[in-house]
């Protein structure tokens, strides 16, 4: 990579499609034989429809949910997105995030442009608080995820198999604009019950 190309965080297309699930396929993979059954991983549709829901307003809130692409010289580099934490509507300014970079690409400030992207988008929209999920194993997320203010909240032991062991995960969370210091808006400018 050049020192003076720019890496351009855009809202994700459909076109980004098939990059974006080469990115998630490589990572779920990591460590596991080609032999392995790929069970359950997204499909080019699955996505595309994953995409069409987040980015339409079909959400409770009434706002899109972020959903971007980081490119090099055009090329899909890593990607994140947000979606709601939980579907009941006194959860509804709560997110929980993803990032992924492509491999090629680790420890290049993709992860950081990625988050920062997601957490003003989501703060532009209103959202109050993002939660985070990662494997207990990956200290590269868990700095980035501390360097933004993310704190850790909760660690779920065993709950994952995957690589012939059981993984931890560490749940993370921050505050977006005002937090919980003040109630949430509504649209006629009353607090949200």
């Amino acid at each position: 990579m050049e020192p003076h190309t720019p890496i351009v965080i855009r809202p994700s297309r459909d076109a980004d499609v098939e990059p974006m699930l080469a990115i998630y396929r490589r990572h779920i993979r990591r460590g596991v034989e080609d032999s392995v059954a790929d069970t359950g991983t997204p499909q080019p549709d699955d996505l595309k429809d994953r995409r069409k829901n987040l980015l339409s307003s079909k959400n409770p809130r009434n706002k899109k949910l972020p959903h971007l692409v980081a490119t090099l010289q055009g090329e899909v580099v890593g990607y994140a997105y947000v979606v709601l934490f939980r579907k009941r509507p006194a959860y509804r300014f709560t997110v929980k995030h993803s990032v992924y970079v492509h491999h090629d690409h680790l420890g290049r400030g993709i992860g950081r442009l990625l988050m920062q992207g997601l957490i003003d988008a989501s703060a532009a929209a209103g959202y109050r608080q993002m939660i985070g999920y990662i494997d207990a194993e990956n200290t590269a997320s868990l700095v980035l995820h501390e360097r933004f203010g993310f704190a850790r909240v909760g660690l779920l032991p065993g709950v994952a198999y995957r690589y012939g062991k059981w993984s931890d995960s560490v749940m993370v969370q921050r505050s977006l604009g005002p937090g919980t210091t003040l109630p949430p808006a509504t649209e006629g400018g009353m607090a949200a019950r």
